[in-house]
């Protein structure tokens, strides 16, 4: 069974040999699988969709590496309506690209042994060309660039290990000799030039991790040394260069999972997990990019175990959907203002036990106890509307629930009289639709599953459009009770958002748009973070000299150039807009380092001037070779909508009996994960 593939206005379905498309939102289906022969599709990668244009699809072919001379592409320009066969002459290694400009030109590296390249298209997959030879990801490496459409290739850097593209850097993880312990080395002009990173390097055993990026600053993720399963997290400045200590002992588990999350619906705000010395596993939170870190506030309505000695909510990630605990990761939108979804569990630390679901409507800062049991969610019409669906591997369901106040109360509609082995829920991106698919299989009487395909299209629901008397202004990163000259601060501005009453049952509507006003603030504290060699005091503001740094000089070398720091101890958070108020005091502190040619010694760089003109490719080459490495459909479509029951959730203790739909809720007692495997993961 394949998932579905949302796009705007039009899911692809398929199974393991059919291929459907909707135009009307999943409410009806038009089988074409003939256009694509019949044919398999890849379950890893075979499906690429263009940026920005959604009618751009490229369907990869699953077949026997041996008995086909090369791939087979379907390529579309309707959303699947009609395909195009394409025969490559190589095999995909990987999933096709798309050039974010231009999305007529196409790339994917090959892993054929004897054409092991990467190869180009520029006419939306019609014809390819091999544009260079032994293209690898990982291992002694050359980095390569191409700015004329790989007619000519330029070696920017040698001995690459392994190298990432976010937020505008560009990074290499570079062994400078053999057996010596890795750096990291960054350019934020697309390999014009390479500047050395100020992080711990990396031995064998170690591994580094972007975790998160944009224009201002990147977050990296540094192992610590040994099988520890944690390392510490350093932000960058506006350079990618100077590192600050931003959370140590952060969990970084088996099979390179990091719980690591961004909050999308409210600026500043990230989750994660830390492991702490005990082996416990707790979840922080930080609402200033990283500045500092706090533990998650306990929900109103959940009461905290008797013995517990620290009780606090704690959200499960990415480690705990790779390991079957949880359905679903974290969930947020940039259009749904403040709104946060995930799985967790209340006490001193997190539980592997089966796992509730909470919401937070303010970015993170307070939560609420919602729903008993791992869920499927999703978030629909930009916020004002929260579907969710139990999910149980040994038992069928059929109803789902509903919010129209960010979960505080919900409502049950039961979708089929059949119940359904649930798959999964898919829905059009951007949380604008009103429209949800629910997906799973039922036994047929052959006991062969029999997969089905349910949309519910909320409208029917919510007919009413919302008008002004339903919205309210609300203050982000508000506590209401500091000064409010300052109150709402965070990154320099306030911001002020147009928001939807939780009383107001109506529908915001596809042509919603986030409004938000803003005002600058004066700077405090809170807009510093602790510079490149010092650490922020446990419960205060204050930035200290790390006691490794004493006795030493920073070894900052810019520009292959003296530099003479008059160190504050503290930086202006990157993205900061702050104007006036605090400075943080000079110190007297001096430190000089006469500074050689702070490039790497491996680059191979010509300097020249950047040219933009065509598509930007990088590549990374070596001289080694790489190694190779029937059911049944039917379709429900329901429209009328019937409350069968509703419930607002105003206690979760654990006596209580949250709601019975022909089950019960039973709770596993606490108890504290327990990594027993861990690989090494990340540059």
């Amino acid at each position: 069974m394949w998932p579905i593939q949302a796009f705007t206005r039009i899911p692809i379905f398929f199974t393991d040999l059919l291929s459907f498309y909707s135009e009307d939102y999943g409410k009806s289906f038009h089988d074409v699988s003939h256009t694509i022969n019949n044919t398999f599709i890849k379950k890893d990668f075979g499906i690429s969709a263009g940026p920005g244009n959604p009618q751009q699809v490229i369907l990869t072919a699953n077949l026997p590496f041996t008995e086909s001379p090369g791939g087979v592409i379907f390529t579309s320009m309707d959303a699947g309506v009609t395909f195009r066969s394409v025969q490559l002459p190589f095999h995909p290694a990987q999933a096709i690209q798309f050039h974010y400009q231009d999305p007529k030109y196409l790339v994917v590296i090959s892993i054929d042994v004897s054409k092991d390249g990467l190869w180009l298209s520029e006419d939306f997959g019609n014809s390819w060309s091999e544009v260079h030879e032994g293209v690898h990801t990982r291992g002694e490496l050359i980095l390569r660039r191409t700015q004329d459409v790989g007619k000519n290739f330029t070696t920017i850097a040698k001995n690459i290990f392994s190298f990432g593209y976010i937020g505008g850097f560009l990074f290499t993880s570079v062994m400078e000799k053999l057996g010596s312990p890795r750096i990291i080395y960054v350019s934020s002009d697309q390999g014009d030039h390479f500047r050395k990173a100020q992080l711990p390097s990396a031995t064998t055993e170690q591994f580094y991790s972007v975790l998160d990026g944009d224009e201002d600053m990147i977050f990296m993720h540094v192992d610590n040394p040994g099988d520890t399963y944690f390392g510490t997290i350093y932000t960058s400045d506006d350079r990618g260069i100077l590192y600050s200590k931003s959370l140590e002992r952060h969990l970084f588990g088996g099979e390179g999972k990091s719980d690591f999350t961004n909050v999308t619906s409210l600026r500043g705000v990230y989750l994660t997990n830390i492991l702490e010395e005990d082996g416990r596993i707790r979840s922080v939170i930080t609402f200033d990019r990283g500045g500092r870190w706090r533990f998650l506030k306990k929900p109103e309505n959940v009461n905290c175990p008797e013995t517990s000695k620290k009780c606090s909510l704690h959200i499960h990630g990415e480690h705990s959907h790779f390991s079957g605990i949880t359905p679903m990761l974290p969930l947020s939108e940039p259009t749904a203002i403040g709104l946060v979804i995930a799985h967790g569990s209340v006490g001193d630390s997190i539980s592997a036990a089966r796992p509730d679901v909470y919401v937070s409507g303010d970015g993170g800062y307070t939560w609420w106890g919602t729903l008993r049991g791992p869920h499927h969610y999703s978030i629909l019409d930009s916020g004002g509307l929260i579907v969710a669906v139990e999910a149980h591997r040994d038992r069928q369901i059929s109803s789902i629930k509903f919010s129209t106040d960010e979960g505080q109360c919900w409502k049950v509609f039961n979708f089929t009289d059949h119940p359904i082995f649930l798959a999964g829920l898919a829905s059009e991106p951007g949380t604008k639709t009103m429209n949800i698919s629910i997906f799973g299989y039922r036994p047929d009487d052959d006991d062969q599953p029999m997969w089905v395909a349910v949309t519910i299209d909320f409208e029917h629901l919510l007919t009413r459009e919302c008008g002004e008397e339903d919205y309210v202004q609300w203050l982000a990163h508000s506590d209401y009770d500091s000064d409010p000259e300052t109150d709402g601060c965070l990154l320099g501005y306030k911001e002020t958002f147009r928001r939807l009453k939780k009383l107001s049952a109506c529908r915001n509507g596809r042509g919603y748009v986030v409004s938000r006003q803003q005002r600058p603030c004066p700077c405090t504290r809170e807009d510093y973070m602790c510079e490149y060699g010092f650490y922020r005091h446990e419960n205060t503001s204050e930035c200290l000299l790390q006691p490794d740094f004493l006795n030493q000089t920073q070894d900052i070398c810019l520009n292959g150039e003296l530099e003479d720091l008059q160190n504050t101890g503290y930086r202006k958070i990157p993205g900061d807009k702050c104007e006036e108020g605090v400075r943080p005091p000079r110190r007297e502190d001096v430190f000089k380092k006469l500074c050689g040619n702070d490039i790497s010694p491996t680059s191979a760089n010509s300097h020249t001037k950047r040219s933009v003109s065509g598509p930007f490719l990088m590549t990374i080459i070596t001289h080694y070779t790489v190694a190779k490495k029937q059911s049944k459909i039917t379709y429900h479509v329901c429209y009328n909508i019937t409350i069968i029951n509703t419930v607002c959730l105003t206690s979760m203790s654990k006596s209580d009996v949250f709601l019975k739909i022909n089950m019960n809720f039973v709770h596993k007692s606490i108890s504290t994960f327990k990594i027993i495997h861990k690989e090494k993961h990340g540059c």
